[in-house]
């Protein structure tokens, strides 16, 4: 019969699976959805309120009761593909430990991705800098009462040490916004970076 299932298979051959037929792009159903997930949903909003040019005073924490180091820098924010998008680059000096380590300045540069994906609705963030060579990818939600975005990720700064991280972006009002940066250290949270950010006027 057409319709009778098939015969199952000899005993110690791999059983059938059955696999879920995938969409086919051609609907006019689906064709309309993934045109619909492709245009900005209202959230680009939240991340455009961040748009522009801003001066900056970073705190960096290398170990549990050690003063911060503090810098300064600068950063420009703006949107692209439609306000699909927002790129970041950021600028300024910074001391770092070399290999004999004594501390040394260069010219720290960064740059960052960030937008809603709808499909995952979920905010996604991307970050690149002069100081490695990895892409640090993260997801992060939007809490209005708070005006605060947190995003959670992994890092790995050299290999076989990852580190779960977690960042928040607090924003205070239409000139400030605080960015926050937490990892795990023996096995605890730990605040390891600050940026208060001032939109340059």
């Amino acid at each position: 019969m057409s319709g009778a299932a098939p015969p199952p298979a000899p005993a110690g051959q791999p059983q059938p699976t059955h696999r879920r037929a995938p969409p086919d792009r051609d609907a006019p159903a689906v064709r309309a959805k993934m045109l619909a997930v492709a245009q900005p949903g209202g959230h680009d909003k939240l991340l455009a309120e961040l748009v522009g040019t801003w001066d900056y005073t970073a705190q960096m924490w290398r170990a549990p009761g050690v003063p911060p180091m503090e810098t300064k820098g600068s950063a420009v924010r703006e949107a692209v593909l439609g306000g699909r998008y927002f790129i970041t680059h950021a600028t300024g000096p910074m001391e770092m430990p070399g290999a004999d380590g004594k501390m040394k300045s260069f010219e720290f540069k960064g740059m960052s991705v960030d937008g809603y994906d709808n499909v995952k609705q979920k905010f996604v963030s991307t970050w690149i800098d002069n100081m490695g060579t990895g892409i640090m990818i993260s997801e992060g939600t939007y809490d209005p009462a708070s005006k605060t975005f947190t995003y959670h990720g992994t890092m790995e700064m050299v290999p076989g040490m990852k580190s779960e991280m977690r960042e928040t972006i607090k924003v205070v009002d239409a000139d400030h916004h605080t960015f926050s940066f937490y990892e795990m250290r023996d096995g605890k949270e730990a605040l390891t970076m600050q940026l208060s950010y001032t939109r340059r006027k």
